[in-house]
C-alpha cells in the first residue's frame, strides 16, 4: 500500500465543516548582576523600570477603557491597563488570545484523557523578544508564574534541504545542549549527514557569496536609523542582498529559504530595513554579547518555546489573572462601527446591535478586521489612518500530526529549506516531557509534530497546485509529503505515513464554498512603514493595537502585539492626565560599539553619500 493509500482522514473536522532547578536556571540566576550592570555598559543612560501597579488616584481625565479584540494586543493593554488603576472591557467576537492560542481538536478525548492539541502554529519565543517573557513574569501561577513554569529553553535545531545530496543534520543550539543531548546529536550519522550537507552548501553557494551575504547584514548593523527608514525601507531583501546574478543556492537557501524560515517573509517583497533589523536582532541575541537578552550559546535561551499547549500554559492563566484584577470580558461582540462628531469618538456599535460608551476606545484588531471600520468620518477625522489599507497581508498556519511513534531527535525546531511551501515544524512530545498516550486522545498518539504552512500560492510536488487551490485533505498530505522528502534525504525514514494517526489543519481555514483564513497575518512589505499608524491617532480618545502598530520589534509576531498593547497604555496615561507610570518599552538591543560607524553613516546620508559598505 502506498503512503497515499493509507493517510489518514484528520479528526477535527476542520475545514470541511466547519519543576526544580536547573543548570540553566542556576546559570541565568548567577547572570542577574552581570545583566543589570550590563545595561550601564551597553547603554549607560538608559533606564528600563519594571511595570508596577498603580493604584486608582482618583486624578486624571476618564478611567474607561473599552479594548475591541482579545488577542495578544488587546490583552496586553488590558493587563498594563488594569494595574493602573484604569477600568477595563474586553469585546471579543471569538476567542481570547488571537493568533496566539491553542485549542482542542474535537471529539479526540476519551478514557479521561483531554482532547488532542491543536495549534494556529507552533509558538516561538527567540531571546530577542523581552514583551512577551517579561508579561508572562508577571501572570501568577502558584507560588511560581507562567514564564518560570512554562518558558523553556530549545536546545538543538534540525535543518532539511529540499533537494538530493543534502542530509538532515542536528545542531545543538547551545553548549548546554550539546552536552544534554550529545548521545542524539554526536552520532556517526548526524556527523556524517552534517560534512556531507555542509561540504555540498560550500559548494553550491561560492564562499565569495557566503562573505557577500555576511557583508549585507554589516551594513544594516552599521546604517543609522535616518538610512534604515529612508532608504532600506524602500528596498525588498531580495534587492538589498543583490541576489539577482548570483547562483541558485543563494537565491534558494540563503535569500529565500532562511528568510521564510526565520521570519516567514517573502524576500521579494518584504521590507530590506525590516528583515535586517530583525536578523540583526536575532544573531545579537544569540552572540551573547548583549546581557539584556540573557542568552547566549553556551548558556541557551536563543530559542525558547512552551512547555505546553499555548491555551493551557499561558493564555488561559493570563486571563484568570485578568479577570480577578476587574478586567471584564464581552464574549461573541465584535466591533462593527465607530461614531465619530466634532473629531472624537462618541460612541461605539457592536455586532449583537449594542452600542458602547468609553471614555477611551483601542481599536486591537488584525488589519484584516480593522479595514472595514475605517469610514470616511473617521478617515476625515484622521488622514493617516488611509494608509491602513495600504497594509498587506499574508498566510501562515499550521497543521498538526499526531503519530503512534515518538520522535528520535532531540528537542527542536525543524527547518525544511527548500519546501515549497516553506515548512517548519517541532516534534512537541520531547520538549513537553509528557506522555502523549496517557495525557491525550484515546492512547494511540505517542507524538506530535506540529508544522507551520508559511507559503500558500506555490505549487506543491502531489498535486501541482498551491496550497490556496487544495482541498483540506490535499492539503495534508502535501504537506507530509514535502516534509517526509525533506526530512529522509538522508536515507533514514524518520517521517513515515504509518505513523499518522490523525491531523488537524488550523480551524481559521474552511472551505465555504472557496477557501478562506479566518487569521491572515500582515506582512511587512517594501515601503509599508510610512502606511503603518501609531498606538495613538490624531482622534484624541482613540488608539490603535496590534502587530501592524509602529514598535521596535518592526515584524507581525507576538512581540510585537504586546509592545504595541503597551504604546496604547503609554498613549491613554498621556491623554488622561494620568499619573501612572509608564508601561515599560523594550528596545532591540545592538552593540554600542557600532554608535561610532553608525554617526559616520548618518554623516554620509545627510550629505546623500551612499553606506560606505555598500558596494
Amino acid at each position: 500500500m502506498s503512503d497515499d493509500q493509507q493517510f489518514p482522514a484528520s479528526t477535527s473536522g476542520g475545514g470541511a465543516a466547519r519543576e526544580g532547578f536547573s543548570r540553566r536556571t542556576v546559570l541565568r540566576g548567577s547572570a542577574a548582576a552581570a545583566v543589570l550592570a550590563g545595561t550601564a555598559t551597553a547603554l549607560p543612560h538608559a533606564h528600563v523600570p519594571s511595570a508596577g501597579a498603580v493604584p486608582r488616584s482618583g486624578r486624571g481625565r476618564g478611567r474607561d477603557v473599552a479594548v475591541f479584540g482579545g488577542g495578544m494586543s488587546g490583552l496586553a493593554a488590558a493587563h498594563e491597563l488594569v494595574e493602573r488603576g484604569f477600568a477595563v472591557t474586553v469585546y471579543e467576537p471569538a476567542y481570547l488570545g488571537g493568533k496566539a492560542r491553542s485549542h482542542d481538536v474535537p471529539g479526540t478525548a476519551s478514557g479521561g484523557r483531554l482532547a488532542l492539541p491543536g495549534e494556529h502554529g507552533f509558538r516561538f519565543f527567540p531571546s530577542c523578544y523581552q514583551h512577551v517573557p517579561e508579561m508572562m513574569e508577571r501572570i501568577p501561577l502558584g507560588r511560581s508564574n507562567v514564564r518560570d513554569q512554562h518558558l523553556i529553553s530549545v536546545e538543538s535545531a534540525t535543518i532539511a534541504f529540499d533537494e538530493s545530496g543534502y542530509a538532515p543534520t542536528t545542531a545543538p543550539a547551545s553548549l548546554l545542549g550539546l552536552v544534554d543531548h550529545a548521545p542524539e546529536i554526536v552520532t556517526l550519522e548526524n556527523l556524517r549527514n552534517a560534512m556531507m550537507t555542509g561540504l555540498k552548501f560550500v559548494v553550491d553557494v561560492p564562499l565569495t557569496e557566503l562573505a557577500y551575504f555576511v557583508s549585507r547584514e554589516l551594513v544594516i548593523a552599521t546604517s543609522c536609523t535616518e538610512r534604515r527608514i529612508g532608504q532600506w525601507e524602500n528596498q525588498s531583501w531580495m534587492q538589498f542582498v543583490k541576489a539577482k546574478g548570483k547562483s541558485r543556492a543563494y537565491q534558494r537557501y540563503l535569500v529565500g529559504a532562511l528568510t521564510r524560515a526565520l521570519v516567514a517573509a517573502k524576500p521579494d517583497s518584504a521590507s530590506a530595513r525590516t528583515i535586517g533589523q530583525i536578523g540583526l536582532a536575532l544573531t545579537t541575541a544569540a552572540s551573547g554579547l548583549i546581557p539584556q537578552y540573557q542568552s547566549g550559546l553556551v548558556i541557551g535561551d536563543v530559542d525558547r518555546i512552551l512547555n505546553r499547549p499555548t491555551n493551557h500554559a499561558w493564555i488561559d492563566p493570563w486571563v484568570a489573572h485578568l479577570r480577578s484584577r476587574g478586567v471584564r470580558f464581552v464574549m461573541g461582540a465584535g466591533l462593527a462601527q465607530l461614531d465619530v462628531a466634532r473629531g472624537r469618538i462618541t460612541g461605539a456599535r457592536l455586532t449583537t446591535g449594542t452600542t458602547v460608551e468609553s471614555d477611551w476606545y483601542v481599536a486591537a484588531m488584525p488589519i484584516d478586521r480593522l479595514k472595514p471600520l475605517l469610514s470616511p468620518q473617521l478617515v476625515s477625522a484622521d488622514p493617516t489612518l488611509a494608509g491602513i489599507h495600504r497594509l498587506q497581508d499574508d498566510w501562515m498556519v499550521g497543521i498538526q500530526y499526531f503519530l503512534s511513534r515518538r520522535s528520535e531527535l532531540p528537542p527542536g525546531h525543524i527547518a525544511a529549506l527548500g519546501t515549497p511551501w516553506a515548512l517548519t515544524g517541532l516534534y512537541q512530545a520531547p520538549p513537553w516531557k509528557v506522555d502523549f498516550s496517557r495525557k491525550y486522545g484515546d492512547g494511540r498518539v505517542k507524538d506530535c509534530l506540529s508544522i507551520d504552512i508559511s507559503e500558500w500560492e506555490k505549487p506543491g510536488i502531489l498535486y501541482g497546485k498551491p496550497a490556496k487551490q487544495c482541498t483540506e485533505q490535499e492539503i495534508a498530505r502535501e504537506v507530509w509529503a514535502q516534509m517526509s522528502r525533506a526530512m529522509n534525504a538522508g536515507g533514514r525514514k524518520i517521517l513515515r505515513s504509518a505513523d499518522i494517526v490523525t491531523w488537524s489543519l488550523d480551524p481559521g481555514i474552511t472551505w465555504s464554498p472557496t477557501i478562506a483564513n479566518a487569521t491572515p497575518l500582515m506582512v511587512n512589505t517594501a515601503g509599508s512603514y510610512a502606511h503603518r499608524p501609531n498606538a495613538h491617532t490624531k482622534i484624541p480618545n482613540l488608539f490603535i493595537g496590534g502587530d501592524h502598530v509602529r514598535s521596535n520589534i518592526d515584524l507581525a509576531t507576538m512581540e510585537g502585539a504586546n509592545e504595541s498593547g503597551r504604546r496604547v497604555t503609554n498613549a491613554i496615561i498621556a491623554a488622561a492626565d494620568s499619573p501612572a507610570q509608564d508601561a515599560t518599552l523594550f528596545p532591540l538591543w545592538e552593540l554600542p560599539m557600532l554608535d561610532p560607524l553608525k554617526q559616520i553613516d548618518r554623516d554620509r546620508y545627510r550629505a546623500g553619500l551612499p553606506h560606505i559598505l555598500d558596494v
